[in-house]
């Protein structure tokens, strides 16, 4: 989003959102190796991690993982405090350290979690085939002598893993879900709303996936006491929310969004922004924005506001 002269505030539940997500993990840094089978969707599953904001290193040998894993416990990995690792036999010989790196690691104060995607042979063929590329371990021979030597190879970090996800029959966004209901707490589940206020004479924001037209009520811009001012200051912001109409209006839209907002979380889309516009985007959009991002904190949501276009004129 652009303009110069827009300001940002950001808010979310009382306590702040980094005191929520300690709650959540009782203060412990966590920690998800995300492996199993070629083809079984691990690079989706590290992109629905990626979207709930986890760190995501993907194919980092074994080897490595203690190193992190001692960062993050001592504080000095640079804030992380989620991170998921894919790691899988694209490391080759430095695979074979795995199993004895995920035995270290359970006696680390770092909460350790195990992801191991499978399929069935048939749909991992169909797969490969489908994007027509080898499996990593197939040699000169067919896919089913590579998944076959893969299945050798992991048969010992199956069943040390917390949890195993067969994806034969799951589309990638069943996929993405699967993974959120498996690390999801109160953080992950809320919205990322994000709120813009625009001038329509400045055009529509690109990335709105709802817009609302607040012209409907009386320009502040006409009040000579008022004109100089935005809608972050109280008087027009006082104004505009006494016009009729006003408080009902940021009142009903919510109501009315609210089962958009979760429609939205099942289906795998945690962002949405809603553009708020009126002439200039100065007075009413912003004066609206504000009002509704204050609803929508109350109500446990992390809200982003922009004003786009304040300072244009």
């Amino acid at each position: 989003m652009t303009g110069s002269s827009g300001e940002n505030s950001e808010g979310g539940a009382p306590g702040g959102v980094a005191a929520l997500e300690d709650r959540i993990s009782g203060g412990r840094p966590e920690l998800i190796v995300i492996t199993g089978m070629s083809g079984a969707g691990r690079t989706r599953a590290a992109a629905a991690l990626e979207d709930l904001d986890w760190y995501v290193v993907d194919n980092l040998p074994p080897t490595m993982l203690p190193p992190l894993a001692g960062m993050m416990v001592a504080g000095s990995g640079g804030g992380v405090r989620r991170l998921a690792v894919v790691v899988d036999v694209r490391g080759r010989e430095f695979f074979q350290d795995l199993v004895s790196v995920i035995n270290d690691l359970r006696d680390t104060g770092v909460d350790l979690r195990i992801v191991f995607l499978d399929a069935s042979d048939a749909v991992l063929v169909r797969r490969f085939e489908q994007v027509r590329r080898p499996h990593p371990l197939q040699g000169d021979g067919r896919i089913l002598d590579g998944i076959a030597e893969e299945r050798r190879l992991l048969e010992h970090v199956r069943e040390r893993a917390d949890v195993v996800v067969d994806t034969s029959e799951l589309t990638v966004h069943e996929l993405a879900r699967a993974i959120s209901d498996i690390v999801s707490g109160p953080v992950e589940r809320a919205m990322r709303v994000t709120i813009v206020s625009f001038g329509f004479k400045y055009g529509l924001p690109l990335d709105a996936d709802q817009v609302v037209d607040v012209r409907f009520l009386a320009n502040p811009y006409w009040v000579e006491s008022l004109r100089p001012l935005n809608g972050k200051d109280k008087a027009v912001s006082d104004y505009v929310l006494s016009l009729d109409g006003a408080r009902p209006f940021v009142d009903r839209y919510l109501s009315a969004i609210e089962p958009i907002l979760d429609g939205y979380i099942k289906e795998q889309k945690p962002y949405v922004t809603l553009a708020v516009g009126c002439t200039g985007g100065k007075h009413r959009s912003v004066a609206i924005s504000e009002a509704m991002a204050t609803r929508l904190r109350a109500h446990g949501q992390r809200v982003r506001v922009i004003h786009r276009d304040l300072g244009r004129e």
